[in-house]
């Protein structure tokens, strides 16, 4: 048997061409890279990218400062405890509000639910609550409530609205239409439709996004206590102002601590909804 039968022997898959993408379709992916690279140029100087070697060169600044966070000071752990459950109280309120006001919005911001005319200005009353940040929203409600946790909850309540109006209006597009076409069928008013057809559909999928919402604002409440919304967040500010480095650890361990735990317990949670 000559070499090039042996080859050819070998070889079963030589004849098959490799498939290619259109010019069209490479040019647009080529054109994308090519935006992203225009952009980090265009704002490496005005975010002091250059700067960014410091980090290297002056590592010794850094730890210095960071030994300060050695030695924490538990002395008043449990009242930091007591702080850090009413920030997961107010993360628990605000993610509740959120989810209830949330959906209505979703279901109307979906574009296979609802029409244009009602979709475009719910999205964009959704785009305000998710531009404006949460402490500001929190600055806002210490007025109108004063101070306290209940700023907190609404300030956070706010927001979330409109990033978990989004994330369910996009599970909401994503359905399989034809449970919803067969219920309609039945002579179903569209609000069965939605009830019967729709929601069972995303219930998995929101649970998920509503669980990890949940986390967020935990981590998000932890520092709204800086203007006066309760939480944790009032004395981390006070004992980092005051340099009193110990106690500012102390709140830090008590912090991640807390997350990890909701973590962890969200993510069971998650599974037990699979």
């Amino acid at each position: 048997m000559t070499a090039k039968a042996r080859s050819d022997q070998t070889s079963p898959d030589s004849n098959i061409e490799i498939p290619h993408h259109p010019l069209s379709v490479r040019l647009t992916n080529w054109l994308i890279w090519f935006a992203i690279a225009v952009l980090l140029i265009w704002s490496w100087s005005p975010t002091e990218m250059h700067k960014s070697l410091n980090i290297i060169t002056d590592w010794q600044n850094m730890a210095d400062f960071a030994s300060g966070f050695s030695e924490p000071n538990f002395a008043r752990a449990g009242s930091y405890v007591w702080e850090m459950v009413e920030t997961v109280q107010i993360a628990i309120w605000a993610t509740a509000l959120a989810v209830v006001f949330g959906i209505p919005f979703s279901i109307l911001a979906a574009s296979n639910i609802c029409p244009w005319w009602i979709v475009q200005p719910v999205r964009r009353l959704m785009d305000v609550f998710r531009a404006i940040h949460e402490m500001v929203f929190a600055l806002v409600f210490v007025v109108a409530v004063g101070l306290g946790p209940l700023a907190g909850v609404l300030a956070l309540a706010v927001h979330n609205t409109g990033i978990i109006a989004k994330l369910f209006s996009e599970a909401v597009e994503s359905i399989d239409p034809r449970p919803v076409e067969g219920i309609r069928a039945t002579g179903a008013s569209r609000l069965q439709e939605v009830i019967f057809g729709v929601i069972p559909q995303v219930m998995p999928l929101w649970s998920s996004l509503t669980l990890y919402r949940f986390e967020t604002n935990v981590r998000s409440a932890t520092v709204l206590g800086i203007v006066g919304a309760g939480g944790i967040g009032q004395s981390l500010y006070e004992n980092i102002r005051s340099f009193n480095y110990a106690d500012t650890a102390a709140i830090i361990l008590i912090v991640i601590a807390t997350v990890v735990i909701v973590d962890v317990l969200s993510a069971l949670v998650r599974k037990m909804l699979v």
